[in-house]
Parts: structure tokens; C-alpha cells; sequence
């Protein structure tokens, strides 16, 4: 059971790396891709939890509104991470994920009120050494390096404060909220710019895209990663997931060619990147084993 569940954990982690390509397919700006992102998501969240499972989605109006919280930090999140393939390149917004891991080794602490690791530390500072290096060699990404930067700072918002809802409500109940509020905030903020009258600026292809995108490949996988949490340790499925850039950067590579195409500083950068991470996550693991 246990290996039918890492190949399922593989396989959903490839799906995330994905996203990066489909991002990249989709000609339509990003601020018109993330909207109708969130809305077909949450739309397909919906059905499955009240339609299929037939749950109650009711949950309390403080934890509504702790949910909407995360769940704009989850539109920003993806806002940047495709803003920052369109104005550079899948390579650049993925590598840039990376930094997640300095910036939980410095939030997480914060929030969860425990000691600051320093081994987090010095991983997050060698993560940080690759960026300015691969800033250094491939200059002319620097917009996409700056969103795919602040991508990777709203994404740990994101992450950790996810975790202080665990068992509050079913995680069903936690993705739905987070995406459906993150969706009207953003109808919101759009109605308030102006942007909202420049969503009909899609065409058919797009559209049949980004529901395969919100389907297949954001509530199945998110939905499929929480139920795998009963087969595997969160150890694993941190682990794994720090290989979507990996699975990206290489998909992009075959898929796009010349555009993909980057330094071999860039490639090497990348991968002391995913090495230090990799290393990190089993530091962790062998410290809790100690602690057994």
C-alpha cells in the first residue's frame, strides 16, 4: 500500500510541475488565468464535496474569514508564479520556488512559536546564493526572478498558515474556502481596478485549458495529496514535492526547447538548489528520529 501511495504522490507531484507548461500554453494574461483558475477549481471542489461526498461545507464565519486570508495569499501565490512565466520563462518562476525553504525556516518558527533551525538557516542562505547567482548570469529574467521571488514569499505565507488549520474543519472543507475566497477577492479587487471588464479577453482554447488546469491538475491533486497523508509521513510529501521544479524544468526543457534553454550556471544553481533541500529534509528527519 505504501508504494501504490509514493507512486501516487510522484504522479501528483508531476501534475503540480505541469502547471508551469500549462501556464506557459495559455496565451491569456495572468491575472486572467489565476480568476478563472480559482473559479473553475473551486466550481469542481464544490460538486465532488456537496454532489458526490455529499458533505456539509458549514464552518464557522472567524474560520471563513481566517480561510479567506490564506486563500488571497493563494491567489498572490499563483498571481506571481505565472506572471513570472510569462515576462521570463517556466525555468526561472520554478528555480525561484526554491526559496520557499528560506523563507519557512524564518516564518515557521515565528508562527508555531519553536526555535529558529539552524540548519534551515544555512540551507536557506545557500538557496539564496543560487538566486543571486543565477540573477547575476541571466540578467535579462530580472521581472521574472522579482515574481517568481515574491511567488515563493506568498507561498510559504500560504503553507504555514495552512497548517494551523489542520482539524479545525475537514480538508476538503479548508482547500474549497481557500479557493472559492481567494476567487472573490480577486472579483473584488478586479471590479474596484476595472480589471474585471478585460476577463472576457479569452478565447475558447484557453478556456478548455484552464479547466483542464483547474481539474485535473489543482482540486485532484490537492484533494488526492491530503488523502495520501494517511499512507505517508509529512516528511515524504514535503520531500517529494520540493521535485515539482525538478519534473517542471525538465518538461519545459523538451516541450518549449530554444525558449527553455538556459545557462549551465542556471542548471548547476538549480541543482545545489534542490540538493540543499533534499539534504535539509533528511537532516530533519534524522534530528526527529533522535528525538524518539
Amino acid at each position: 500500500m505504501k508504494q501504490q501511495a509514493l507512486f501516487r504522490l510522484h504522479f501528483i507531484v508531476f501534475l503540480w510541475g505541469f502547471t508551469a507548461i500549462l501556464g506557459k500554453l495559455i496565451t491569456s494574461s495572468a491575472p486572467v488565468l489565476v480568476f478563472y483558475r480559482m473559479l473553475f477549481a473551486a466550481f469542481f471542489l464544490y460538486l465532488y464535496l456537496r454532489i458526490f461526498k455529499k458533505e456539509s461545507i458549514k464552518i464557522s464565519k472567524k474560520l471563513f474569514f481566517q480561510l479567506a486570508g490564506i486563500g488571497f495569499a493563494m491567489a498572490l501565490h499563483w498571481y506571481c508564479f505565472f506572471y513570472s512565466i510569462k515576462v521570463s520563462n517556466v525555468s526561472i518562476a520554478l528555480s525561484c520556488l526554491s526559496l520557499s525553504t528560506l523563507f519557512a525556516s524564518i516564518m515557521e518558527p515565528i508562527i508555531f512559536k519553536r526555535k529558529i533551525d539552524l540548519t534551515e538557516v544555512i540551507m536557506g542562505t545557500v538557496i539564496v546564493a543560487c538566486i543571486l547567482l543565477i540573477f547575476k548570469t541571466e540578467f535579462q529574467y530580472k521581472e521574472g526572478i522579482f515574481y517568481g521571488i515574491l511567488c515563493a514569499v506568498f507561498g510559504t505565507i500560504f503553507s504555514v498558515f495552512n497548517g494551523k488549520m489542520f482539524g479545525k474543519t475537514s480538508s476538503g472543507n479548508i482547500i474549497f474556502y481557500e479557493i472559492f475566497s481567494g476567487w472573490f477577492i480577486l472579483m473584488i479587487i478586479y471590479l474596484v481596478t476595472g480589471q474585471f471588464f478585460t476577463l472576457n479577453e479569452i478565447n475558447l482554447r484557453d478556456i478548455a485549458l484552464i479547466v483542464l488546469l483547474a481539474s485535473g491538475f489543482t482540486a485532484f491533486p490537492m484533494l488526492e495529496s491530503v488523502k495520501l497523508m494517511k499512507y505517508i509521513s509529512p516528511f515524504t510529501l514535503i520531500l517529494t514535492v520540493n521535485l515539482e521544479p525538478v519534473y517542471g524544468i525538465i518538461l519545459a526543457f523538451f516541450i518549449f526547447g530554444e525558449s527553455e534553454h538556459m545557462s549551465s550556471v542556471f542548471y548547476v544553481a538549480s541543482l545545489v538548489m534542490i540538493l540543499a533541500i533534499v539534504v535539509n529534509g533528511f537532516i530533519k528527519a534524522k534530528k526527529q528520529k533522535q528525538l524518539k
